[in-house]
């Protein structure tokens, strides 16, 4: 439906309580006058009962007052500490909105069954006037004691901002903003030319059904209505898709930030994926579900991915690149972790302690020393040397180990490691192996038969990198050989998506194999570390456009913005892309106040500050530049 645009002539009337507030505030009167009292947390439930029976319009309005404020068994002096609480519970969209609420004022009318007493206070301090607000009064008896309110009074009656409003008889359009039934009550009388039903703060079924729109926010009455705002585009139509039980950390990050969540256990398949994701602006994900450039290409709103983990295989990052999707991982959250859960089970299986468990479990004493070592003065083998390979390196030196690394790239050593020439020369050389290579497709069964052949007789072998890296049928003829002498894994080249699903591979049952299910970095430190620091990516993205520690974009750590528009351009490395953008900020003789652009072999990345006022041509001549992949507009 094509929203009605409003005119000079239009007035805005607003509810206060779980609209302009998070919350009732009489229910908050209530914790304080009740405060001490034995039997406070069941009025509590009564008080909230007659609320929200009240707002969704099961009871009447003069009984839901009177029926609370004889619970309530408050006091005039307890007021000033209500004022107090509430002034700290203002929704966070209209906190956001002061410049809204103070540019049209006049036009700006507080109509609330609530009490002028605390919502005077509260309203004028983010620009409202006071003479705008119409609500009850509280009656006190000579003790201060809060025993009513005025009856005279017509918003203490049923039907009572259906009366006011007719009093007020508004000259022009008029929108109404609410939680509740009596709101709809102003536009069910012809009152209103609309009622948006305001679910920011609590979602009543009975009044979105009534509705002619659902405001998730005041900014989403803004955008629709084309009015002043704090956001270019509403947070709250932002959908994230999370998958994979990304930490509750991550969850809470992003809707504090009032974004639409959607948050899922397991991991998807291509098809459900794509499903999932249609309208989804952002992706979260860890290693099990596979991005591939058919999902990407089924997603036309998907603006980044967080990987919540370190690597980023299961990401089509060419595609996503290609498409303008910005990638983000936690490099170093998790890293000890995995060096934690390498080192446990490189001693565990040296000094073969896990078959020696089974056989205790079995009711067998097997007291011997055979075939257990101490690490002090054994080789370890690193394949891979980059964060987690480093860390180890460092505690197996600690260890008294002696370390050789071996990397495609070429690496500094730390401490005493000694770097190998080959891969060949590190797996003869090594005692312990343990494996820390990327997910690139290069390599896949990078350690295969021929691999283990070198080893020495009697290794210990260790994969918690990536599945695909080791052909497990060499590794188990390896282990019934007794070339390896016992093998910690804690990937695989199939994984199950759910833990509901059973996990099958030939390594089930060998002797001296500790097998775990990828949970290298899962430890509650590594995924609350993964949690705020993704999310954290994620956000300086979506909300300031910084791409520094994406792992496919120009990384631009950019400044806070401040007053002015910030216009983002997402275009393929071609020459003169820079050119064009200025020629048409030159054409409309548009002031730059700050310019920024970084570029990669595939794609460049210019950003451009500029103030406020410009023509609306501008934005669509900037998408309509040849090589555009993606055009954002950000205040």
């Amino acid at each position: 439906m094509t929203p009605l645009v409003p005119t000079d002539q239009t007035y805005y009337i607003i509810d206060f309580d779980s609209t302009f507030t998070k919350v009732e505030a009489l229910d908050i009167l209530g914790e304080i006058s009740l405060s001490g009292r034995n039997d406070r947390d069941d009025v509590l439930n009564q008080i909230k009962t007659i609320t929200d029976r009240g707002m969704a319009g099961e009871l009447s309005l003069a009984q839901s007052i009177q029926l609370r404020l004889k619970l309530l068994n408050a006091h005039r002096d307890q007021l000033p500490a209500l004022v107090e609480r509430l002034s700290t519970m203002v929704s966070d969209s209209f906190q956001r909105n002061r410049g809204f609420l103070t540019e049209h004022a006049d036009q700006i009318f507080i109509v609330s069954s609530g009490f002028r007493e605390f919502i005077v206070p509260i309203v004028t301090a983010l620009g409202i006037k006071a003479e705008n607000v119409y609500a009850n009064t509280f009656e006190y008896d000579e003790s201060g004691n809060i025993v009513g309110c005025d009856e005279e009074n017509p918003l203490s009656k049923d039907r009572g901002k259906v009366k006011l409003m007719r009093e007020l008889n508004f000259d022009g359009d008029v929108f109404v903003i609410g939680d509740g039934y009596t709101d709809y009550e102003i536009r069910e009388s012809g009152l209103a030319n609309k009622f948006y039903a305001f679910t920011e703060n609590v979602v009543r079924p009975t009044v979105i059904a009534k509705a002619d729109h659902v405001a998730a926010s005041l900014d989403e009455f803004l955008f629709d209505n084309k009015l002043s705002r704090s956001q270019s585009y509403p947070k709250s139509r932002i959908k994230v898709l999370l998958l994979e039980n990304v930490h509750p950390i991550a969850v809470a990050l992003l809707e504090k930030e009032g974004f639409s969540l959607d948050v899922r256990k397991g991991a998807l398949d291509e098809d459900e994926l794509i499903e999932a994701l249609q309208g989804v602006h952002i992706l979260g994900i860890r290693s099990k579900t596979n991005v591939t450039r058919r999902v990407l290409d089924n997603a036309p709103k998907l603006m980044t991915i967080g990987a919540f983990c370190i690597g980023t295989n299961q990401i089509d990052l060419t595609a996503a690149t290609e498409k303008g999707i910005a990638v983000f991982n936690a490099p170093y959250s998790n890293t000890r972790s995995v060096v934690e859960l390498a080192v446990g089970e490189m001693i565990m299986l040296i000094r073969n302690i896990v078959p020696k468990s089974n056989k205790m479990h079995e009711g067998v004493w097997d007291k011997s020393a055979t075939n257990s070592f101490e690490v002090r003065g054994k080789k370890l083998g690193l394949v891979g040397y980059g964060n987690i390979g480093t860390q180890l390196s460092v505690v197996a030196e600690a260890l008294g180990m002696d370390v050789y690394f071996y990397d495609v790239v070429d690496k500094l050593s730390l401490g005493n490691a000694r770097k190998c020439q080959s891969l060949d020369e590190l797996l003869a050389v090594s005692d312990v192996i343990s494996l820390h290579t990327d997910g690139r497709k290069d390599n896949k069964n990078l350690i295969g038969a021929r691999e283990f052949g070198l080893m020495k007789q009697g290794v210990i072998f260790m994969n918690l990198s990536r599945g695909h890296i080791v052909d497990i049928p060499a590794l188990v003829e390896a282990i019934k050989s007794g070339k390896v002498a016992g093998a910690g894994i804690d990937v695989f080249p199939y994984e199950p998506k759910t833990n509901n699903e059973e996990f099958m591979n030939e390594l089930r049952g060998l002797p001296n194999v500790i097998l775990t299910p990828h949970v290298g970095g899962s430890t509650e430190e590594a995924q609350a570390n993964i949690g705020q620091f993704v999310p954290g990516k994620l956000l300086g993205y979506m909300n300031n456009g910084s791409t520094y520690g994406s792992v496919n974009f120009p990384e631009l750590q950019l400044p806070l913005l401040h007053d002015s528009h910030r216009l983002l351009h997402i275009h393929a490395n071609v020459p003169g892309i820079l050119a064009k953008i200025n020629n048409i900020f030159a054409k409309y003789h548009i002031n730059i106040q700050g310019q920024y652009l970084k570029t990669n072999e595939t794609i460049g990345y210019v950003i451009t500050d500029i103030a406020k006022e410009y023509a609306d041509e501008v934005v669509q001549e900037l998408k309509d530049i040849d090589n555009t992949i993606r055009f954002r507009l950000l205040y």
